[in-house]
């Protein structure tokens, strides 16, 4: 057997060169393992600090928003109602409106729901490193100090990226009209724009998902990519998804009879846990290609870790 399969170095260089037999054993694996992880529970704990997350960021980007006029603030909501399901998205809406009013304090709450937004969501990432590594099947081998700056680090890019999208998203109309005649682009590139806008958002999302991916597991990976599978896969499942439990409650499902006047909340849950058993679906097939690629040089299918830690120091000093 070759040395540099046995390690995980040296594996393919991308999905391509699989054979169409290793991509249906990727797909098989992806389903087995998505059931053997505990990826449903997972999603489940990532959706408590979502919920912990996603609140400060509102405050950032609604207080952001707010300082370029009343206008953005509207354009940001009519987009959140597209999102997913009313019963979801309303919870948001309402805390948008509600920071409406405080507008005048756009720079402190700028600042106080920043350095909150961070701090919280560096806890959905540091969740989302140990799903990872089980995804991985790799021990947490990163001591503190590499960790904690790293979730502070991933937490603040994709901030970045989240907020890049929502800038994209108010850009339209008015907006986008009074930016077309400042880039001396005119209403030909205006149109243009509200058209691409939308795949450029998937990009983006898809590139915060690839980034998550990549940094968050303790595995030497062959490489960053831009745009990995498992992100593209993500992306398409969550809207996917959206759509489908959208449907599902409008037409069929019943929680005003059952949780009454939560029926909003639950449903907002659900959503997000929905939301991210998407997500960690686009990391495990992420992993089962690098295992595919893995195995097509020669290493055994049951071998771990999938790929070779990045790091084994917390792993020994705690053994």
């Amino acid at each position: 057997m070759d040395r540099r399969a046995e390690t995980g170095e040296g594996v393919a260089d991308g999905p391509t060169e699989l054979s169409r037999h290793s991509w249906w054993q990727v797909l098989r694996r992806t389903v087995r393992e998505f059931k053997q992880d505990n990826l449903l529970d997972w999603a489940a704990a990532l959706t408590y600090y979502s919920v912990l997350s996603l609140f400060p960021a509102i405050i950032v980007f609604s207080a952001v928003l707010g300082l370029l006029g009343p206008g953005t603030i509207q354009v940001l909501v009519d987009a959140v109602g597209k999102l997913g399901p009313s019963g979801a998205t309303d919870l948001l809406i309402g805390a948008i409106r509600e920071l409406q009013g405080s507008r005048g304090l756009a720079g402190p709450l700028a600042v106080i729901g920043l350095v909150a937004a961070l701090w919280t969501a560096s806890g959905y990432v540091g969740a989302f490193m140990r799903a990872a590594n089980g995804i991985y099947e790799v021990e947490e081998g990163r001591p503190l100090w590499k960790t904690l700056p790293l979730r502070v680090g991933l937490t603040a890019a994709l901030v970045v990226l989240l907020a890049v999208c929502a800038a994209a998203v108010v850009a339209t109309g008015g907006i986008a009209d009074r930016l077309g005649r400042w880039l001396g682009v005119g209403s030909a590139g205006v149109l243009v724009w509200d058209i691409a806008k939308w795949p450029v958002l998937a990009l983006l999302i898809s590139l915060a998902f690839a980034l998550l991916y990549w940094a968050a597991p303790n595995v030497r990976q062959p490489g960053f990519r831009w745009l990995s599978p498992g992100g593209v896969l993500a992306v398409v499942l969550w809207l996917a998804a959206s759509g489908c439990f959208a449907l599902y409650v409008a037409n069929f499902g019943s929680y005003n009879k059952t949780y009454g006047s939560l029926a909003g909340v639950i449903v907002f849950l659900v959503w997000l846990w929905i939301s991210n058993i998407a997500v960690l679906l686009g990391a495990e097939f992420d992993a089962e290609l690098a295992r595919g690629a893995r195995i097509e040089k020669g290493a055994r299918e049951d071998q771990e870790p999938i790929l070779p830690p990045r790091d084994t120091t917390a792993a020994e000093d705690g053994g």
